[in-house]
């Protein structure tokens, strides 16, 4: 959307990015609690133990809540119904009703028996979709440099095409970049304060080196498919185009799903389809997962039993509205929902990043001790961190 300069500004964002993640990660870890038989986590609980701010934690749930619940799940749905009809033709309420039912299906009492299945095939799609984008790069390894320059002089205004539209590579790779990684955004604490770890540092690295695999590796192999084979369009400022290289197609997954065809005429459309619905799915799970998790900081008991039948009816109404919506409306609502939390998460992580300083403190003197780093809460005397109270080696 922002042109290949785009490109060049996600880099960036992932640069900058990875250190935000390492924070909200280790904070997430710090910060954890045992509900319900499983760890549980993230910016509110950060905020509320360590920020001691109860309103500040309220607000960020319900934004998280209403971002992850309503905001967020419907770029992932149009996404999934975009490439279905560009493959395979299926019409987007078709498709809207059938993952409707599956996701409801899933969130009211089938959900282990999917995420089983999820845990073996995702991965699978994930390792096919980088061995494909790999196979495409080698096959197109002599353009490699000439791709590389047109990213960079479009970023930097010295590309005549794309001069005019550097705010708008900057915007939309910055945005993009975000959405790829999730870094500071404050969905990703969510899952790291699941984890089962010795020290709240490692899960933090863990998350900061995620970063540079989703932005630097697996975006740049997409951005490179698409580059090859100019199967893109760009937009201007005032309604028409700089480039039109695939007219009346809108910019989306039939960007990657055209770049792959290239190469593999039978097999590209339906894969990328088929790739990206297991992606995008499995996506909105989290991000159910992640709304609950802040229904259950906000609720109590019999409020958040019925709190929870309210996030699921506004998730599948989400759903529904992104495969049925425009692109842009989808990504518009989405980058609401990615802005009011990355502002509140990154306020957050800012004022708690002397806690990770002094965990890394820690964390380091052990390696240089030879030793396999593992928390114990009396050399740093932090309070409300109750789990690495009761259990030394989580």
């Amino acid at each position: 959307m922002g042109g290949p300069g785009a490109v060049f500004w996600m880099w960036i964002i992932a640069f900058l990015g990875s250190s935000s993640a390492i924070i909200e990660a280790t904070l997430g870890q710090l910060y954890k609690e045992e509900k319900d038989g499983q760890y549980r986590g993230g910016p509110a609980y950060y905020i509320q133990k360590g920020l001691k701010s109860k309103v500040f934690a309220w607000v960020f749930a319900i934004v998280t809540i209403i971002s992850t619940g309503f905001l967020l799940p419907s770029v992932q749905s149009n996404s999934i119904a975009l490439a279905m009809k560009s493959a395979f033709d299926f019409s987007p309420m078709v498709i809207g009703i059938f993952l409707v039912l599956l996701l409801g299906f899933i969130i009211i009492g089938g959900v282990k028996r999917i995420s089983k299945v999820a845990e073996y095939v995702v991965p699978f799609m994930a390792g096919a979709y980088i061995l494909m984008a790999v196979v495409i790069i080698v096959l197109n390894i002599q353009q490699v440099p000439a791709v590389f320059k047109l990213i960079f002089q479009s970023a930097l205004n010295l590309e005549a095409t794309f001069g005019g539209i550097v705010g708008s590579a900057i915007s939309w790779g910055v945005k993009r970049g975000i959405y790829s990684n999730e870094a500071g955004q404050g969905t990703a604490p969510h899952a790291a304060a699941a984890a089962e770890v010795s020290h709240p540092v490692k899960q933090g690295l863990v998350q900061g080196f995620s970063v540079y695999v989703d932005t630097l590796f697996v975006c740049t192999a997409t951005a490179l498919m698409i580059l090859f084979t100019g199967q893109y369009n760009v937009a201007d400022s005032a309604g028409g185009f700089i480039v039109q290289h695939i007219p009346g197609v809108e910019a989306g997954p039939e960007f990657t799903q055209l770049a792959v065809s290239q190469h593999f005429p039978s097999l590209g459309a339906g894969f990328i389809a088929i790739a990206l619905m297991f992606f995008a799915f499995t996506t909105i799970m989290a991000y159910y997962y992640i709304a609950e998790c802040n229904v259950s900081f906000i609720g109590k008991n019999r409020s958040r039993t019925a709190l929870i039948w309210v996030l699921r009816v506004m998730i599948l109404g989400s759903v529904y509205l992104g495969c049925v919506s425009t692109a842009k409306m989808a990504w518009d609502l989405g980058d609401i929902g990615v802005g009011m939390m990355a502002w509140l998460n990154m306020i957050a992580i800012i004022l708690l990043h002397n806690k990770v300083l002094k965990l890394f403190k820690d964390y380091n003197q052990q390696r240089k001790e030879g030793k396999d780093p593992v928390f114990n809460n009396s050399e740093t005397k932090f309070s409300d961190v109750g789990i690495w109270e009761k259990n030394k080696n989580i």
